[in-house]
């Protein structure tokens, strides 16, 4: 048996097929597939915007890491300027104290052998003044007044 096609029926079904595909493309398809593609132009969007914030990133470190290189190498300037400062402040105090130690050893030496010399005097005076009593007391008579004076 066989049962022929009813073209009608078919029309009538084809047409109703191309009515609800347009109406389901411009309700439902469309704007589903609009939706789609924003969403993906959005994430686009915001993986490029967060490239170029990981990039900003990495340039503001690159830049933080010079600022404090140059901070650290001037810091290291600045306390090895006040090194050499101090160092040549302290040799200065060395040198004076030198100098002053210096000055009064040549004053206590001066001093000493003014001491000495005086003393030098006073012994050879009292040597020739016991000497003189000495030749008296062995010559039991007194001296000719020229050796007690000398």
């Amino acid at each position: 048996m066989h049962i022929p096609p009813n073209w009608g029926t078919f029309f009538l079904l084809m047409v109703s097929f191309i009515v609800f595909w347009f109406i389901f493309s411009r309700l439902f398809f469309s704007p589903f597939l609009n939706l789609l593609s924003e969403r993906e132009k959005r994430f686009r969007s915001l993986n490029d915007r967060t490239e170029q914030l990981i990039k900003e990133a990495r340039a503001a470190d690159a830049a933080r890491e010079q600022r404090l290189t140059a901070v650290r190498r001037e810091a290291l300037a600045h306390r090895e300027a006040e090194r050499r400062k101090v160092e040549a402040e302290a040799a200065a105090m060395f040198e004076a104290a030198k100098s002053d130690s210096h000055a009064s050893l040549e004053a206590a030496r001066t001093r000493i052998e003014g001491e000495l010399k005086a003393a030098e005097r006073e012994l050879d005076q009292m040597g020739r003044t016991l000497a003189a009593a000495l030749a008296e007391r062995v010559l039991g008579r007194p001296l000719n007044g020229g050796g007690a004076s000398n």
